[in-house]
């Protein structure tokens, strides 16, 4: 049973390594060893990790021993930065769960329009769920070219 809840103090370092480990070990068919090492590139959160989740929304689902197993996060004018769900849980609704709820919570704040950078498994996603593909880019992370896509979905 997932249970989808608010961000709270603590949360932080679970999530990082949720983070981590979608990026290292689920992204895997899509993203080289390097391209991999350049997005996610320590297994300790930055200085701007906590900072950047307590100042968005940000959804945590947690399993009922309350660990935390993904996250999505959205800033005030609808951006979502955020959507990563431990490989080991993926498939099994935890991403469907938590976009229901960020596409509530961005209903109550009456936007129309959320945009995002999503990365090849991402886009997938986003795509099954009325997302607009607006194109493909390349980001640069620690001198290494990461390909991602912009992303917007019409809450009309």
């Amino acid at each position: 049973m997932i249970r989808i809840r608010a961000y709270r103090d603590g949360d932080a370092e679970p999530l990082f390594a949720v983070f981590y480990r979608a990026v290292h070990a689920g992204t895997q068919a899509f993203y080289s060893e390097a391209e991999r090492n350049a997005w996610a590139p320590s297994a300790k959160p930055g200085s701007m990790w906590v900072p950047r989740l307590a100042e968005q929304l940000t959804l945590v689902a947690e399993q009922d021993d309350g660990m935390a197993v993904g996250f999505m996060t959205m800033g005030d004018e609808g951006y979502l930065d955020y959507a990563y769900v431990a490989p080991e849980v993926m498939g099994t609704g935890v991403a469907n769960a938590l976009h229901a709820s960020l596409l509530e919570h961005a209903r109550h704040r009456g936007l129309t329009r959320l945009e995002t950078e999503a990365s090849h498994l991402a886009r997938r996603f986003f795509l099954k769920h009325g997302w607009q593909d607006e194109g493909e880019q390349q980001v640069e992370r620690l001198g290494v070219a990461i390909t991602n896509f912009r992303m917007s979905l019409d809450l009309a």
